[in-house]
């Protein structure tokens, strides 16, 4: 969108509907110079989420008192303006009549036809500026667009090029020589070996013609250092991907490190076993997945007690720990101290919805399956963040559950994207299935 217009028939009107508001409270601010409306009905459906201890609970509150105090010294049928250089202003769009009724030709009443009309009658009110509905659901974008209204998806916090995202890892070409340095001191300077400096804890196969050598780059040394294959807690990896997912994690220099990669990869086994190799360090180790909400139903809503209400969700990381476990005899010290961990609470699933407002402090935190959480629900989890704590992501962006996110707009892309080159952070991208023969096939070919 341009960054300013010439006069007010050139701006547009964005009317927004209750997914965008439910991504991101602060939507309405995001539209520059441009006016913003709320059809009555998103302010409706809204009311039906503000309870409740999810991300999406809290995003709704938050638009409520948003619109009350911005509403204080005006009436919501009237322009408001956003306030700010260069900001336009908001309005909430009543129920009206428009000439093209899409109640009518859809041919049912529900609240995304509403929602339509209130944005078709703005069009008919405001003939000479672009009406655009702004929407995280697809389907709705494509009704709106077979009513001539033009549609569009809600693009802040949204990777631009998905292909280019950053994978944390490459391939440098050098000589046998500088592979033999490697080896000999741990540590090789970048000169003569890369056009310009690498990524701050970037990965890399120092190939030379006839061996090579893992490395990564130590920001703070600027220099390329040896990555050691090494076993964390009897879970050896099986390539150079899983060998360097594994060192980020045990760094004690990087403090937030995220794995992408398709099922089978070993991600979340890989972090499993990294964390409890250092569990003399930390004071616990924290396991979490989103849980993604039936109906708008959180966890209250869920018969027992906290444990029974997440432990269906939380399968796939109890599979991994008693994989880790097994890599033991029953009466070895190392499988029993894991079932110790996990009575003693050292070890222990917590769900996210609880997450907000504690101070996390001395813990490793591994949130599985992050790829279905906003870049707000991510930026909630990292700033709990305290003394001595390291937070691990792990996901497939092309694996997402929820309905209004995609491989561009989740959390976790949004995360490689804006982090990348800190030198807290560190990023892995697995590609290289390890599950089996079989899972590699279905990946592969269906």
């Amino acid at each position: 969108m341009p960054a300013k217009a010439s006069s007010k028939s050139k701006t547009k009107i964005f009317v927004l509907d209750s997914s965008v508001v439910l991504h991101d409270h602060n939507s309405v601010k995001n539209f520059a110079e441009h006016d913003v409306a709320i059809p009555i009905t998103v302010l409706e459906e809204i009311d039906n989420f503000k309870k409740g201890h999810l991300t999406i609970n809290f995003e709704a509150r938050e638009f409520i008192r948003y619109v009350d105090e911005l509403s204080a010294d005006h009436t919501l049928e009237e322009w408001i303006p956003l306030g700010g250089k260069n900001k336009g202003k908001f309005k909430v769009q009543m129920h009206h009549s428009p000439k093209m009724d899409a109640e009518k030709i859809l041919g049912e009443r529900k609240n995304d036809h509403k929602i339509l009309n209130a944005a078709l009658a703005l069009h008919d009110e405001f003939p000479d500026r672009p009406v655009i509905l702004v929407s995280k659901d697809i389907n709705l974008r494509i009704k709106a667009k077979a009513l001539n209204l033009q549609s569009e998806d809600y693009e802040t916090g949204k990777i631009k090029d998905i292909d280019m995202l950053y994978k944390g890892k490459g391939v440098i070409d050098a000589t046998d020589e500088d592979v033999n340095i490697l080896y000999k001191s741990g540590g090789v300077g970048i000169d003569g070996l890369t056009k310009e400096e690498p990524v701050a804890n970037q990965y890399f196969i120092l190939k030379g013609p006839s061996k090579s050598a893992l490395c990564y780059y130590n920001p703070d040394e600027k220099l390329l250092q040896l990555v050691e294959k090494r076993t964390a807690y009897g879970i050896e990896p099986r390539n150079a991907e899983q060998a360097f997912a594994l060192h980020a994690i045990l760094n004690p220099n990087v403090s937030l490190v995220s794995l992408q990669g398709v099922a089978g990869t070993g991600k979340t086994l890989i972090t499993l076993a990294a964390a409890i190799e250092q569990k003399s360090d930390y004071n616990q180790i924290y396991l979490a997945r989103p849980i993604v909400p039936l109906s708008n139903k959180d966890l209250g809503f869920l018969p027992g007690d906290i444990k029974s209400k997440i432990n269906p969700y939380m399968e796939p990381l109890w599979d991994n720990l008693k994989f880790i476990q097994n890599q033991f005899k029953e009466s070895d010290k190392s499988y029993k101290k894991i079932t110790d961990m996990v009575n003693n609470e050292k070890l222990m699933i917590t769900p996210l919805a609880y997450i907000r407002g504690r101070s996390l402090s001395n813990i490793i935190f591994i949130v599985d399956e992050a790829q279905n959480l906003t870049p707000h629900e991510i930026k909630t989890i990292i700033t709990r963040a305290g003394e001595g704590t390291k937070i691990i992501f792990t996901g497939d962006i092309n694996q997402i559950d929820t309905p209004f996110l995609d491989n561009q707009s989740n959390g976790l892309s949004y995360m490689i994207d804006k982090l990348r080159g800190q030198s807290l952070y560190a990023h892995v991208t697995l590609e290289k299935g390890e599950r089996s023969e079989l899972a590699n096939m279905a990946n592969e070919l269906l």
